[in-house]
């Protein structure tokens, strides 16, 4: 994946957590966009024998100070981290472009996020991914005619819905995404959040696990329970590498073959071991 190097579990598999919180939001409403650290979530993965880790920004007013917080993160260790741009679409309206534009070029992210709680999906995000090449993970919060306009309208952008399309377990959305994900072939789910377990084994069996990410919606909830399903679900090896790692790899391929950083690129060096660096930093 470009600077994330192919790590490998005991079980020769590469485990890539595709969903994770990092850094501090303002909201103070709760976890989601207070505090997102870090040194818990590195213990419980390095246990659990995870690899690599997609981190992006928890919910807040202001994305371009967070996106900036996350992509110091990712330098002091790009081999462990892959960053994805946050992007609100009401309140960063008319600067997307310059925003993932900064963030893939100078800081080597892969991807944008974009969540319900900040505004509906518009043309201008999935046209910044498109141009970019850029996945898009997208919590839709159960709204799955969304996630069935936005596909249609951009079948070259490879949509990300996380949780089932639903983290408040809204049991009739995420039948109606299973569906969606086995039906359309530009949309891929990860597993963080997902309760219903039986949900869960139907998405891989209708739809397959090429169409399946592992996450955790870390650190909010542990890397090593949310692992612990995708485990469960008893896939045969070739599937079980695809979901944990392979898919991920796969839709970051474009961008990370695009990428030409310029004169401003960050240019991390690797430190020391995760857990005491990022406590030493304060995340």
């Amino acid at each position: 994946m470009g600077g994330v190097q192919a790590s490998y579990a005991g079980d020769g598999v590469v485990i890539i957590d595709a969903h994770c919180h990092a850094g501090t939001g303002d909201g103070l409403s709760g976890p989601w966009d207070t505090s997102a650290p870090l040194t818990a979530y590195l213990r419980r993965a390095d246990a659990a024998g995870i690899t690599n880790t997609v981190v992006f920004a928890p919910l807040t007013s202001d994305y371009e100070r967070a996106n900036r917080e996350v992509a110091r993160l990712v330098a002091r260790d790009p081999q462990r981290f892959l960053g994805f741009a946050f992007v609100n679409p009401v309140r960063d309206r008319g600067r997307i472009a310059a925003m993932v534009g900064l963030a893939v070029d100078a800081w080597g992210f892969a991807g944008i996020k974009v969540h319900w709680h900040d505004g509906r999906m518009t043309r201008e995000i999935a046209d910044v991914a498109r141009a970019r090449r850029l996945p898009v993970l997208y919590d839709p919060r159960g709204d799955t005619a969304t996630v069935e306009t936005v596909a249609g309208a951009y079948p070259d952008v490879a949509w990300i819905i996380p949780h089932l399309s639903s983290f408040a377990d809204d049991w009739k959305a995420q039948v109606a995404f299973v569906d969606q994900l086995a039906r359309l072939p530009n949309v891929f789910t990860d597993t963080s959040g997902v309760r219903y377990f039986d949900l869960l084994a139907d998405a891989a069996r209708r739809a397959g696990p090429h169409k399946i990410l592992f996450g955790s919606d870390g650190p909010f909830l542990h890397p090593g329970v949310e692992l612990a399903k995708v485990r469960a679900l008893a896939l045969d090896p070739e599937g079980r590498a695809l979901v944990l790692g392979g898919n991920l790899r796969r839709l970051v391929r474009p961008v990370r073959r695009a990428r030409k950083p310029g004169r401003g690129a960050v240019r991390p060096q690797r430190l020391g071991p995760s857990v005491a660096r990022l406590r030493s930093a304060g995340l």
